[in-house]
Parts: C-alpha cells; structure tokens; sequence
C-alpha cells in the first residue's frame, strides 16, 4: 500500500482526536479536474466565445484568476459565470466524466468510522460544485458533515474563518486533524491552534509529488491505514 519513494507516514496519536476535517479538491478528489476544467476546457469555451484562439484566450483567463485567488469569488461558480459571460455550471458538467476519488480515500474514511472519528468536509468549493461532486462520487454516505466556506461567507485562508466553523460545527482544535492540499490554508489553520495538521503532498495524480517541510505530510492516505487499523 505503501510505494517505495514514500517518506514515512506522520505518526499521530489517535487516541487524542477525536474529528478529522477534510478537504475536498486535491485533498480526498483528484485535482486532476479542477485543473484541466480551469486551465483546458474553460479556456476552450471561452476562445469560441470571444473567436479567439485558447492561447489568447488562456493569456486573458490567467490574470484574472490570478487576482482574486485564495478569496471566495476564486472559488465561486457564480462569479465567474458573471465574469467570463460561460455557465461554469454547465461546463462543468460537460468534463465530470474526469472528477475522480483519490485511491485509499473510502478506506481512510471507513476506517475513521471504525475508530468513531467525526469526519466533517470542510472546502471552499461553491455549493454547485459540491453538489456536482458528492453526486458523482458518493463521498457523502462516508461524511458526518459538509461544510461549505461560502456558506460562512469567508474562504479558508482567512482570519475569522474557524471561528465561524466553530458557531455552526462546535470542535476543540486540539483534538482536531484538519488535512489539505493548500499550504496556505494549512497555514491559516495553524495560527487559529489546530494541534494535529497534515498535508497532501501529491493533489493532482498527473504532476509531480511536491515536497512538503512545513507540516507533517503524505502523498496517499494507504500511509496512515495500517496505524489507525
């Protein structure tokens, strides 16, 4: 289960956690999708739009994802559905065929279930794209709770926003394990004094496994099963 380029797992004290807050994009689903919808097939769309070619097309789109990202309207279907004049909804739709659970993730998650471990979605995805995504996945049989960032109208990386998961979703963040792909939000997480945080280090299953120093890490979650087994 275990590939032989793989550091060794983080090890954590499971006794002392009693919730796992996930991730949902890069951390539990392949971010393979989110990848080639925003830098492949919008730019495509939006080129017939306009009559351009998708070169200049991408040439627009990227500054203006670049301004906004790690806010709520970077994630938000609406938004850019407003923004670029497309249905983000419906094209979307158009390449679900590629939105694909990371491999080990139903076993990590039932095995949580079988140590009686919360396990709470937390993402900034737009309600749209959750929808679109547990549908096609039925990740939702193997969660507690689902909570959405633009439900508490702030975006993860930002100060105030576990506060408010706290008002809806009551946890102690020290026997809390959060896990997600964004270093930034890992971040964010540890100045509101998560004790238990772990990083993935491979979100997108067609690029490079990054390296990761900052917080504890793995590139599949068969790393941390024979431990929580």
């Amino acid at each position: 289960m275990t590939h032989a380029n793989d550091p060794a797992p983080p090890a954590f004290d499971w006794d002392a956690i009693d919730s796992v807050f996930l991730d949902m994009d890069g951390t539990l689903l392949d971010l393979y999708f989110d990848n080639h919808f925003w830098l492949e097939h919008v730019p495509k769309r939006y080129a017939e739009k306009l009559g351009v070619s998708v070169a200049e097309a991408r040439d627009e789109l990227l500054p203006k994802y670049r301004r906004i990202q790690g806010t709520l309207d970077w994630y938000c279907v609406d938004h850019w559905s407003r923004e670029l004049g497309l249905d983000i909804a419906l094209l979307k739709s158009e390449v679900e065929h590629l939105i694909a659970v990371h491999p080990y993730v139903i076993e990590f998650l039932d095995a949580l279930a079988a140590r009686d471990k919360r396990r709470v979605l937390v993402t900034n995805a737009h309600q749209k794209s959750i929808e679109l995504k547990l549908q096609r996945t039925r990740l939702g049989g193997h969660l507690e709770r689902v909570i959405c960032a633009h439900d508490l109208r702030l975006a993860k990386e930002s100060p105030g926003f576990w506060e408010r998961v706290a008002a809806v979703e009551p946890f102690d963040p020290a026997r809390t394990l959060f896990v997600d792909d964004n270093l930034d939000v890992l971040r964010a997480a540890r100045d509101y004094g998560f004790r238990w945080l772990l990083a993935v280090t491979a979100p997108d299953s067609r690029q490079p496994v990054r390296q990761v120093a900052e917080f504890p890490a793995v590139a599949r979650f068969s790393a941390l099963l024979p431990q929580l087994r």
